[in-house]
């Protein structure tokens, strides 16, 4: 059993990244511990790099909300990244919440698979091409076992991903979390 942290990137309450992630949650709370952070629950502010979590007791970043997000990865085994594409890249509220992951407090954190489920409105063949290159980056870079990928192309509006293989897809991507 595996305790999963599931960061959602969607301001949009309900949207196709959360419908998403809410069903990725389902297969892999079967065998697992799951938890949904929404960034629509967080204010958390672009890191400034003032580097003063480098310094600080515990590492923690001044943004206060941060702690909170820090409290659950610190617990996680296995971490996914759910977000819309805007410009061919993450969210901003997701983008900031992992920029302040910057501090060597993430030496602490337990996390060794990582996942990423990609929502956006366009049909391009090589939409999630820079995503999917950090992503590699990052799994390289900390050494994580990728997890699996859900991209979704071609859903704009609330609700257009309802009857999507995706969904089915990221159910049966948590089902393999183990």
């Amino acid at each position: 059993m595996s305790n999963v942290v599931i960061l959602v990137g969607s301001m949009r309450r309900d949207g196709n990244t959360d419908l998403l992630a809410r069903k990725f949650a389902e297969g892999a709370a079967e065998h697992n511990s799951v938890e949904i952070i929404s960034v629509a629950d967080y204010k958390v502010a672009s890191c400034i790099g003032c580097n003063t979590c480098f310094t600080r007791e515990g590492n923690a970043c001044f943004n206060h909300d941060m702690d909170a997000v820090y409290e659950k990865l610190r617990c996680a085994d296995v971490l996914v990244i759910a977000s819309p594409i805007y410009f061919y890249g993450i969210s901003a509220e997701l983008k900031a919440i992992i920029d302040r992951l910057h501090t060597p407090m993430r030496n602490t954190f337990a996390i060794r698979k990582l996942a990423l489920m990609l929502v956006g409105a366009a049909e391009l063949p090589n939409l999630f091409d820079p995503i999917l290159m950090q992503y590699q980056m990052v799994l390289d870079f900390f050494h994580l076992q990728d997890a699996g990928t859900v991209l979704v192309r071609g859903v704009k509006e609330k609700g257009d991903i309802i009857g999507r293989p995706e969904m089915d897809e990221a159910y049966r991507l948590g089902l393999t979390i183990a």
